[in-house]
């Protein structure tokens, strides 16, 4: 039996998806805070407007998997591991803020169980778990790892945790037994308030 690429018809149906794919990733990417419709990811495609909804069942599907889409770009490109260490990854999202929009948006239209984007929500951020919690459990020591970028700052902290009470409801509500939200911002709180205390002692190295 064959286990061969895709032919025929099948092969074309893959192809066509990754142009259409490619042509949503562009405008995206270039969008800025602009709005993209299915005609600019159309035209970009050569295709019609029913033609890519053909491919793809409707919008929301499409835009699921421009997500996935660039999701494995960047495990292709930063490696899945390496994630924690590689603030270039971070860095280059603010080169196509439109993508970074379009992930808010439809993880917030993805915590409602119907929609096409939640269980890609609900594995992408248990996939991210359990990587990132590997990571940390195999981190490098302390010398090997690149050199803190700055001191920290209640300016700094008050970012970090409201970033992380924020992404954790969203984590609660597309997973409910996945954080236990008081628990884990107590505990980050205290982290906080000991690298700031660290970092005001006057006998620090």
């Amino acid at each position: 039996m064959s286990t061969g690429r895709p032919r025929g018809p099948y092969a074309k149906t893959a192809a066509r998806r990754k142009v259409i794919l490619d042509a949503a990733l562009a405008a995206y990417a270039e969008a800025g805070s602009r709005a993209v419709s299915i005609k600019d990811i159309a035209d970009r495609a050569g295709l019609s407007y029913a033609g890519v909804l053909h491919h793809f069942g409707s919008r929301e599907a499409l835009l699921t998997a421009v997500l996935e889409a660039r999701d494995a770009a960047a495990a292709e490109t930063y490696g899945e591991e390496a994630a924690l260490w590689r603030t270039d990854m971070l860095a280059a999202n603010r080169e196509t803020p439109g993508l970074v929009k379009l992930f808010v948006d439809l993880v917030a239209a993805g915590a409602e169980p119907g929609h096409p984007a939640h269980g890609f929500f609900v594995e992408r951020y248990r996939t991210l778990r359990r990587r990132l919690s590997r990571a940390l459990a195999g981190r490098p020591p302390a010398d090997e790892r690149p050199a803190p970028t700055g001191d920290p700052d209640p300016e700094w902290a008050a970012r970090v945790l409201l970033a992380a009470t924020d992404g954790l409801q969203v984590q609660w509500l597309l997973d409910p037994a996945s954080t236990d939200i008081p628990d884990d911002i107590a505990r980050l709180r205290d982290v906080l308030l000991d690298a700031l205390d660290r970092a005001a002692a006057p006998d620090r190295d």
